[in-house]
């Protein structure tokens, strides 16, 4: 790979080459016809993958090795399952992540490949475990259940409507089971208190608010730089439109530029109203609005970086406020609160809830400290190997990633959204501005010539 900000003429041409395989994939994800053609392969048919009882061992691979070392450690954690590939476009990573496994695993040698592609080939892999930037994660799914492999796949899933569509088709058309990465629908004390928030312990649930707080700092302007040798940067790009390199935004800083990401509320709004959906036991809104904006710096981001979403689902509504760049000290809230009736239920988002009263007097309090990831695992590991029900398939994970796309898109349009619950359309005028990636990416199969 060229390091030149420029891609030479063989740089280009691996791209071209990767394109005529991928953009495929790419364009019928963005038009919603995932199911009409095989993305896996040029000329291979979608395999059934091995079927593992009980007390098989489970293979996994795993793909991107930043948020990927917790996978390592999640998978590893739970019994009979091993790690049997690594895969990164960076160099660097890829080595460290395969040093991670050989420290945790005994007894099978881990592989290493920077094409994800590869492993996709590997008979060995069982399933596959996605903890790429968000750009990559449908298109990796898709191609994952052609291939025959269960997915892992982080959270939110996918980077616009259309592809939260094709990897729910996908799981269903080749029966892979596929969990999403809302870790929290795993943890035992937060199960627990939606449990009692739908027991009625706070009466009729009404709303739900949610917030969050951070510190992030500028990112500057990028002044232009060579792509570093360490990297494969037509695979980091992969199915998106090609753009100079910035290094700015690699390898986290993508989550604030709307070709690559969604914004603070596709990175972190996507737990906080995954649970507030699930406490209310809704689906899809009648109606969205989105206030805010960039306020903090003048620098490459595109995405707001403080705001408030609301949500209305007719019965029920919900909100998320949050703040990126002001970590609002002093500011005693919970993450998520749901009001009722009869009183209110707060969680941390950690692993605990408190009920409290219509007076405010907390009648009841459970709190088992920070929640683990490792059960989520074990969930997905129990429903490969025994067809346990998953505890955030991704049909329903995305109905929550759902909330988030079209927050931003209210964002972007300038107005709140109207939409019909039962068909999930939009109904204003506009609402056919989307994100560029989805707009763009059709466009991709001109370049397969």
């Amino acid at each position: 790979m060229s390091s030149s900000l420029n891609p030479s003429p063989a740089a280009s041409a691996t791209r071209r080459t990767f394109l005529k395989q991928a953009t495929t994939a790419t364009a019928i994800v963005a038009t919603g016809q995932i199911l009409k053609t095989p993305v896996y392969g040029q000329n291979q048919a979608p395999s059934p993958g091995r079927v593992l009882g009980a007390n098989d061992r489970m293979v996994v691979g795993i793909i991107g090795l930043e948020r990927g070392r917790a996978h390592i450690s999640g998978h590893l954690a739970v019994k009979n399952v091993e790690v049997g590939c690594v895969c990164d476009v960076d160099s660097t990573r890829l080595a460290n992540g395969k040093k991670i496994v050989e420290g945790k695993q005994t007894g099978r040698a881990v592989k290493d490949v920077t094409d994800f592609r590869r492993m996709l080939e590997d008979k060995s892999i069982d399933a596959i475990s996605i903890a790429t930037p968000n750009y990559w994660q449908a298109m990796m799914t898709v191609m994952g259940c052609q291939a025959g492999k269960h997915v892992y796949v982080e959270k939110p899933g996918s980077h616009n409507p259309a592809e939260a569509e094709a990897m729910v088709a996908a799981a269903q058309k080749y029966g892979r089971q596929v969990q999403m990465g809302n870790q929290r629908r795993s943890y035992p004390t937060i199960v627990e208190g939606i449990q009692r928030l739908h027991a009625g312990a706070i009466g009729r649930v009404l709303y739900s608010r949610t917030w969050y707080k951070a510190a992030r700092p500028s990112i500057g302007r990028s002044k232009g730089s060579p792509v570093p040798a360490t990297i494969d940067y037509a695979l980091w790009q992969g199915p998106i439109p090609e753009r100079p390199y910035q290094d700015n935004l690699v390898h986290y800083n993508w989550h604030w530029v709307w070709a690559y990401g969604g914004g603070e509320l596709a990175n972190n709004g996507i737990h906080y109203l995954d649970i507030s959906r699930w406490g209310l036991g809704v689906e899809y809104p009648k109606r969205v609005a989105f206030l805010g904006g960039r306020y903090h710096f003048t620098d490459d981001q595109e995405t707001p970086d403080t705001g408030s979403v609301v949500y209305d689902f007719g019965s029920s509504g919900a909100s998320w406020d949050f703040s990126s760049c002001n970590p609002r000290k002093g500011e005693q809230t919970p993450a998520i609160a749901f009001y009722g009736d009869k009183g209110s239920l707060l969680l941390s988002g950690a692993n605990d809830y408190s009920i409290l009263d219509m007076d405010g007097k907390e009648v009841e309090k459970k709190a088992d400290g920070k929640g683990s990831d490792v059960p989520h695992f074990q969930n997905f590991a129990d429903a490969v190997r025994e067809g346990k029900p998953l505890n955030s398939p991704i049909s329903e994970g995305q109905k929550s990633t759902m909330l988030c796309h079209l927050g931003n898109m209210a964002h972007r349009v300038g107005h709140s959204l109207r939409l019909n619950p039962e068909t999930r359309q939009v109904r204003d005028d506009r609402a056919n501005d989307r994100p560029e990636r989805e707009a763009r990416a059709v466009n991709l199969s001109n370049l397969q010539g």
